[in-house]
């Protein structure tokens, strides 16, 4: 099984030659589509959408995301082993906070040509060297046959959050559609507070710590940590980041009340 994941949109014929070329090489594959609808050029967009998506496929899973602004330049493409599964895609960090939650393995170069098409384009990698690594990679090459295990693949701040005298400081990793402000913050551990502090753009907000939206009266903000481990600021049935004026990249701190 081969996942795709990409900023390329439906309206160009960009997705199907992918699969185009993962069939031609692997016919009995299956490929679903996450998306490709991640925001152009958006790798912190992609990397939550990759991370949200990738738990619940089956052991063994490939998946393969272009959202790769650097095509053609120095950027390496990579291939990640992990517990669970393979991840296929530029060395921008689109791949890591997902790689990261499955545990990481092994981080190869994809660089051997024999898996890659003849006369790789330099501006469409997604089709030229990793639909046919991932096709590849799904039939059962070895991951160590791309190319060299490298120890240095990019990782991006978003990736990771701090915890400092007790206080969580990430940014806004993603706004959903409904609105919601989801950060990077993932505790491994619940907080053990029924109230927060959340300092966030212009406003400190002392929020009630809850576990649904609904705990919190209509058009009244909560935290919370969602169903994919983040943490959340939200508003019930009203749009949170409008409210308070936030975007992706936002830096985001939080602390028992």
């Amino acid at each position: 099984m081969i996942t795709l994941t990409s900023d390329f949109g439906l309206a160009d014929p960009y997705a199907a030659e992918m699969k185009g070329v993962i069939l031609t090489i692997n016919p009995n594959v299956t490929i679903i589509d996450v998306t490709h609808s991640v925001e152009k050029f958006n790798v912190r967009m992609g990397a939550f959408v990759m991370a949200s998506a990738a738990p619940y496929f089956p052991k063994g899973t490939v998946h393969l995301a272009v959202v790769d602004p650097g095509v053609g330049t120095e950027r390496r493409a990579i291939l990640i082993q992990t517990k669970q599964g393979f991840f296929v895609g530029p060395d921008n960090g689109v791949l890591m906070l997902a790689a990261q939650n499955q545990g990481i393995m092994h981080v190869y170069e994809v660089a051997n040509s024999t898996f890659m098409l003849p006369k790789a384009s330099c501006t469409f990698h997604g089709r030229d060297v990793f639909a046919p690594a991932a096709a590849y990679l799904d039939m059962g090459v070895n991951p160590s046959e791309f190319g060299p295990e490298i120890k240095d693949p990019v990782n991006p701040e978003f990736a990771s959050f701090k915890q400092a005298n007790g206080v969580f400081i990430g940014e806004v990793l993603y706004v959903d559609s409904f609105g919601n402000i989801i950060t990077n913050i993932n505790p491994k551990e619940n907080i053990q507070a029924k109230t927060v502090n959340v300092k966030i753009q212009d406003f400190t907000l002392k929020l009630a710590l809850g576990k649904t939206y609904a705990q919190a009266k209509l058009q009244e903000p909560i935290a919370l940590v969602g169903s994919h481990g983040f943490l959340e600021i939200a508003i019930n049935q009203a749009n949170a980041a409008e409210k308070f004026h936030v975007k992706a990249g936002d830096r985001v701190e939080v602390s028992r009340a």
